[in-house]
């Protein structure tokens, strides 16, 4: 008798890399001619926010791009990153919010298993919580599965990662 074999898909991020990376341009921004002297800081609160808060938007704006260059050197993606609009703050400054996505929407997870159905494999997925588990007899249909997957990552901009492959 033939077993099933399974895999989840997620969207999760190594939050030790994110500590590294928000670290990195607080050195950096110690260091930099452009920001001597400017209020500027960058905070990561609770591994689900970074706020970047500054004296103006053009500080802003080379901050953030700071922050994405650090991310993309530590291998994270930038689909994490979700930027809100940036709004005033104490005494002229500026400050922007970005929250960090982690996990799948139920939207989001809908949508991957109605591609996944769409496919006309025998393959079964199934939405549990922030993740899908995908299960089906044969290897290559997961196999086929996961590189259509890949090749759509930026239609539901959102990193996915494959996990417990059996």
């Amino acid at each position: 008798m033939a077993k099933d074999c399974s895999f989840d898909i997620v969207s999760e991020f190594d939050k030790q890399e994110v500590v590294n990376a928000v670290e990195q341009v607080k050195r950096e921004l110690a260091s930099r001619f452009d920001f001597k002297n400017s209020k500027s800081s960058v905070e990561l609160e609770q591994d689900k926010t970074i706020t970047v808060t500054t004296e103006d938007e053009m500080k802003l704006k080379n901050i953030i791009d700071i922050l994405q260059s650090k991310f993309s050197k530590r291998n994270l993606s930038l689909k994490i990153l979700d930027p809100q609009k940036p709004e005033p703050a104490l005494g002229g400054s500026v400050r922007q919010v970005i929250n960090l996505k982690k996990g799948l929407t139920q939207e989001l997870a809908k949508k991957i298993t109605a591609d996944i159905k769409n496919m006309k494999l025998k393959v079964q997925a199934s939405i549990q919580g922030e993740q899908i588990r995908v299960t089906g007899k044969s290897r290559d249909d997961l196999q086929s599965v996961i590189q259509m997957l890949r090749q759509n990552e930026d239609k539901y901009n959102t990193p996915l990662q494959f996990t417990n492959y059996r």
